[in-house]
């Protein structure tokens, strides 16, 4: 059957969905770092972070974060909640790791004094750069209220999930989210979309800072795979890889 592509990013393709307001969120093995520059495909990555990623919204989703995941429907798909992309990035940060080393002189693995938020304008283009909640409000990617809701729930999110990767001997270093407009009868409401896996999450070991996320591809360490399979055991979830593949 013949799909309808609406969309291409780095590491996902949207289709068309079998009805309005959903859309099909198919998960490639493309692995992407320094903005594309660096660029492989990993057997199998797609796959863990479908099955990992359905298995977190969901568990936010029960604490009262809405989110546009509706169900998993095979190795690679969800169907999701089709909404307006918010065009800005929000970056959450526990532990000093990444670009603000660079940018602010810190030490990698320096705990920070409390959760920092971070805005990133999403484009390629330009780097994603770093905005003020000003540029934001501004230049009209988002209003004050929109802003608050985004943040109020960054806070919850990041308060769960460093208590849930806690308790399987994880540390949650930091992470990026993204945010989506869900049309409503009153207007529209704020929803947590993209993915939420170890591609946007940078994890490490509690005991032994060993890096369990991405920077395994970012620093050629090597053993993605097997990195974020461990994530996925220790989140209880049985792992099915696609045969021949």
């Amino acid at each position: 059957m013949t799909r309808t592509p609406l969309y291409e990013g780095k590491a996902k393709i949207l289709f068309e969905g079998p009805e309005a307001g959903l859309i099909i969120q198919y998960f490639k093995d493309d692995a992407t770092a320094y903005n594309a520059q660096k660029k492989d495909s990993i057997s199998q990555k797609g796959v863990l972070n479908n099955l990992i990623s359905a298995h977190l919204l969901p568990a936010l989703g029960a604490i009262g974060i809405p989110h546009h995941f509706v169900e998993r429907l095979n190795l690679r798909e969800q169907l999701v909640k089709q909404v307006e992309i918010v065009p800005i990035e929000v970056i959450v940060r526990n532990v000093a790791a990444g670009s603000i080393c660079s940018r602010l002189g810190l030490t990698e693995g320096e705990a920070l004094p409390a959760p920092l938020i971070e805005f990133c304008l999403k484009d390629d283009a330009l780097g994603d750069p770093v905005v003020a909640r000003e540029h934001i409000t501004v230049l009209g990617y988002a209003d004050d209220d929109e802003l608050d809701e985004i943040v109020y729930l960054t806070e919850k999110i990041n308060d769960f999930l460093t208590g849930l990767f806690f308790a399987i001997g994880v540390r949650l270093i930091d992470f990026k989210l993204e945010f989506g407009r869900l049309e409503s009868e009153d207007g529209y409401e704020i929803i947590l979309a993209d993915e939420i896996s170890p591609d946007n999450c940078r994890l490490w070991d509690s005991q032994t800072n060993e890096k369990m996320d991405k920077d395994r591809f970012r620093r050629d360490l090597g053993g993605l795979v097997e990195a974020y399979s461990e994530i996925a055991k220790r989140l209880g979830l049985n792992i099915e890889f696609e045969a021949n593949s």
